[in-house]
């Protein structure tokens, strides 16, 4: 018991340490997910600011605040308090012989940096997209998944603004989805790091993007906009689960935009009586009788 508590203090120092250190900027520029988050997150806004949209749509929209203490608890302060039963999860792991490379099909540390990196980010991009499928499709899923879809109006802060829980699904995923490239992260991940996090805002953004004829690979605006919609399609429990690539959509037949003019209603049936408030919204699904 005594190695589980060591390694339970250690990982929640280390990450709580190495926020830190990105807040007074003691570490790398290029690994400052801190300062690098808020960046994006301004540079997002200001082009909403600049080219909205919804025009009507106020610049400090609904639920902005919310949301923007969302984007920090979910990216780091979740990520501190969980660090260290990741950790424990790890020993355990590794005492019945399950390590990061025994689930491996294929090695690519010696591939080219930059093979690397594009095959890492379609690995985990997939395992989002298909994590992303189930949370719309099991309604115990569902519950946690309906903090993300009870915003209201749409802002770049909205990419963040999702339920504890689902950080509890995605991250073994996204681990095993590592282990299948042997257990092996590239040395420039934070590239792949960082343009998820600069798609993810401009998806959720007040800002008409569609990428052209790269609407067929990279997820947008308009597409998105359609997977938060009040109304779907007759029989489907969801539409256009891309989180940073659209292709799986198409791939999949699960892609649904019939017209771009931003006007629709977003949300769910039932959200008039979902909770505002973030206590509210992160206990919402473990109560009985909650749908």
């Amino acid at each position: 018991m005594e190695k589980y508590l060591e390694a339970f203090y250690n990982a929640f120092n280390g990450t709580l340490d190495w926020t830190w250190k990105s807040i007074i900027f003691e570490v790398p520029w290029y690994t400052n997910y801190f300062w690098g988050l808020t960046a994006i997150s301004l540079i997002v806004w200001l082009l909403e600011i600049g080219f909205p949209w919804r025009k009507e749509q106020s610049i400090f929209r609904r639920d902005f605040w919310l949301d923007a203490f969302y984007m920090y608890f979910n990216f780091f302060m979740f990520s501190i308090v969980i660090s260290g039963v990741y950790e424990i999860l790890g020993l355990l792991f590794s005492e019945i012989n399950i390590t990061a490379k025994s689930l491996a099909l294929i090695d690519i540390t010696q591939w080219a940096p930059w093979l690397q990196l594009v095959v890492f980010f379609i690995i985990l991009d997939f395992v989002q997209w298909f994590t992303h499928v189930l949370l719309h499709k099991y309604r115990f899923l569902w519950k946690f998944h309906k903090v993300h879809h009870s915003v209201k109006e749409m802002g770049f802060a909205a990419h963040l603004r999702y339920h504890w829980m689902e950080n509890i699904l995605y991250k073994p995923l996204k681990t095993f989805g590592v282990m299948l490239l042997g257990g092996f992260e590239p040395e420039q991940a934070y590239i792949v790091h960082f343009a998820a996090i600069a798609i993810g805002h401009f998806n959720h953004s007040n800002i008409k993007i569609t990428w052209g004829p790269l609407k067929y690979i990279f997820n947008n605006p308009v597409m998105h906009l359609y997977h938060h919609a009040y109304t779907l399609p007759e029989g489907k429990y969801g539409v256009n689960y891309g989180i940073s690539l659209s292709l799986w959509d198409y791939i999949f037949k699960t892609n649904y935009i019939p017209e771009d003019s931003g006007k629709i209603e977003i949300g769910f049936k039932g959200d008039d009586k979902f909770p505002k408030d973030f206590i509210g919204q992160n206990t919402y699904g473990f109560k009985k009788g909650q749908l």
